[in-house]
């Protein structure tokens, strides 16, 4: 008998005070620890700020925004058992899940950095990101390397 299939409660998030964008939201969200949302905002702006001139950029929203293009994967892999063996099938990844495994790997990829401050961490990895480098840009290079070295097992994803 099939299982019943429950649809998950997106929320609705609002845009963040400065740049009135949902995604630096996310991300303010996704780097705030025990609560404190006030201080995760302040590290994100600061951070975007410190990148934007490094960059030489007037916007730090157009930095966020062009660094996390950078960072989206656009394929993944996900495990599957076939006739008693596990195959990688690569998969189109769309949507929610695109935005969230870019904002997590933003996000870790910036805490994985250490010796400095977060602010900083974060406009590193924006500038990293923005310039086609850093460890969140090669965790999707990896991703589509993964993808596509499965590619001959994505006809297992019709089943």
């Amino acid at each position: 008998m099939p299982r019943k299939v429950t649809k998950a409660l997106v929320r609705d998030i609002k845009p963040d005070r400065i740049y009135d964008s949902v995604m630096v939201q996310k991300v303010i969200n996704r780097v705030m620890q025990d609560g404190k949302k006030q201080i995760a905002e302040t590290l994100v702006y600061n951070g975007m700020e410190k990148a934007a001139k490094k960059l030489k950029v007037e916007n730090p929203l157009e930095v966020f925004d062009q660094a996390l293009k950078n960072i989206q994967p656009h394929v993944e892999t996900r495990s599957r058992r076939v006739g008693g063996a596990n195959y990688q099938i690569p998969f189109e990844v769309k949507g929610q899940r695109q935005n969230h495994l870019t904002i997590m790997w933003f996000v870790a990829a910036a805490r994985a950095r250490k010796g400095i401050g977060m602010g900083d961490r974060i406009a590193a990895e924006l500038t990293d990101a923005y310039n086609g480098a850093g460890s969140a840009v090669k965790k999707r290079e990896d991703t589509h390397k993964m993808a596509e070295a499965n590619r001959a097992f994505a006809h297992f994803a019709r089943f």
